[in-house]
């Protein structure tokens, strides 16, 4: 319990950043949603582009951050020497990405369809190349157990962010899509600046030997990573292809980009419950205990995400309201994409079966089994169904790698998971859920009555799962006030 205890701690100080700058970014949406017109596509843009340079940044860092650590703790190389090896071919792949990019600009921008807009393609190229780069920093700072330089750094960028797109969109009142990439650019390279102290600090030594080990680790990680963002990204980058009406494709990718920022409170989630796990589940290696650890965290983590999957659905009248209204076509996707970052999320937390036992190549074969689900489904479904196909892909892409790793890894490196348990939750999750959507209430009635569905799922936790320290805390906080 005192290691949950840990894990929620840097929990909540790695996700500071990433909530705080998810809900700031939130409060873009409403500006970017009602300045960029839904006809012209103007979201749409920033969608596709984000989605291309989402995968771009996957195969630049390689899974070196994931190699990183492991290197690191095993002890057989100094700290400097693994992370100075790994930066080197990392920075390496980044600059011939940059150069590469400016030096066929003209032929990408023609294939991408941004002939109009060459600006767009470099500065997202130069972007993803400075991304790649902060990387291992950043992996650095977790490893060292440092969360506020981390989160510094983080809400520096997000706060520069936020306040140059109030100023171009809403002061000088621009409605161009160009300003969100350069507005991105700015911050991306100050950023790039805060790790100069730590990297001049730095005794550079590149290990061949090490280098060759590194890429033998890593390989099945960039599969697994490309893969997995495939399993993200590809509606977004498919959709302009595949759709049979390329003026409509604009518009309907537009509505689904902006919808789609509601159902990323599910990410944040995920990616900050990442940076706290990663790190601690590498340092406890094979340690007795371990396992029952994992299997605990694996229960916790679908209970808080459930929770969160019905606080969303049950105030999702007055959620949506951070989209334009011409974006709101697509609110019903919110709910089949927050399944399906869940199931990313369990799929996460299966994946350390293989990881610690340095068989990261049962990952890859997930990764790719889910990859052939979530293509298939969009690639025959979107020319009839829309952006409905892109939200049902996640969750068969989703679906398939994590059913494969529970099967395989139970036989592999079995983990004592409390299946009973977490598939009540399961179960009373998509009760409440179900109870929500048929309610014939509306109104501030209808809020009411999903809030107390809520607090049904919280009481059912308190009764069957909440820690008795806990439970005793709490008594103590409140009945002792009152005997005092």
């Amino acid at each position: 319990m005192a290691k949950l205890g840990s894990l929620l701690k840097d929990s909540v100080l790695y996700g500071l950043s990433s909530i705080v700058g998810r809900f700031l970014n939130y409060l873009l949406v409403p500006i970017h949603t009602r300045v960029l017109p839904v006809e012209e596509g103007g979201f749409g843009v920033v969608t596709n582009l984000y989605g291309y340079t989402a995968l771009l940044l996957v195969l630049l860092t390689c899974g070196m951050e994931t190699t990183y650590f492991y290197y690191a703790n095993k002890g057989e190389y100094k700290h400097d020497t693994v992370f100075s090896t790994a930066i080197a071919f990392v920075g390496t792949l980044s600059v011939l990405f940059a150069g590469c990019v400016l030096l066929f600009l003209d032929p990408i921008c023609s294939t991408l369809g941004y002939s109009d807009h060459p600006e767009y393609v470099w500065m997202m190229a130069v972007i993803v190349a400075l991304d790649a780069l902060q990387a291992l920093p950043f992996s650095m700072l977790r490893f060292q157990h440092r969360p506020i330089k981390f989160v510094s750094l983080k809400l520096l960028f997000i706060v520069l962010n936020v306040a140059l797109n109030v100023f171009f969109y809403l002061v000088l009142d621009k409605n161009q899509v160009g300003y969100i990439f350069l507005i991105n650019l700015i911050g991306t390279v100050l950023c790039t600046f805060g790790f100069f102290p730590e990297l001049l600090k730095m005794k550079w030594h590149f290990d061949a030997k090490l280098f060759g080990q590194m890429l033998r680790y890593t390989w099945p990680l960039l599969v697994l990573g490309v893969v997995g963002i495939l399993n993200q990204t590809f509606d977004k980058i498919a959709f302009p292809l595949v759709y049979p009406d390329a003026a409509m494709a604009k518009s309907l990718l537009a509505e689904y980009g902006g919808c789609v920022k509601i159902a990323m409170i599910m990410a944040i989630i995920l990616q900050a419950f990442r940076y706290a796990y990663e790190p601690i589940v590498f340092s406890l290696g094979k340690e007795k205990g371990s396992k029952e650890f994992y299997a605990e965290t694996m229960k916790y983590f679908v209970i808080f995400v459930l929770l969160a999957f019905l606080c969303v659905m049950a105030w999702i009248e007055v959620i949506q309201r951070f989209v334009g209204e011409d974006y709101r076509a697509a609110i019903g996707v919110v709910p089949i994409v927050m399944a399906a970052e869940i199931m990313m999320g369990i799929f996460f937390n299966l994946s350390f079966w293989y990881k610690l036992i340095d068989k990261t190549i049962w990952g890859a074969w997930f990764s790719l089994a889910g990859c052939v689900a979530l293509v298939a489904v969009n690639w025959f479904c979107i020319p009839l169904y829309g952006y409905w196909a892109c939200a049902w892909g996640g969750v068969a892409g989703y679906g398939v790698c994590m059913l494969l790793s529970y099967c395989v890894g139970q036989k592999k490196n079995p983990i004592p998971y409390d299946m009973k348990r977490i598939g009540t939750y399961v179960t009373l999750a998509l009760a409440l859920y179900v109870c929500m959507e048929w309610m014939p209430l509306e109104g501030w009635m209808s809020l009411l009555a999903k809030s107390c569905l809520i607090f049904v799922y919280a009481g059912v936790f308190v009764a069957l799962d909440m820690p008795k320290s806990f439970k005793q805390r709490v008594k103590s906080a409140i009945f002792g006030k009152r005997n005092g």
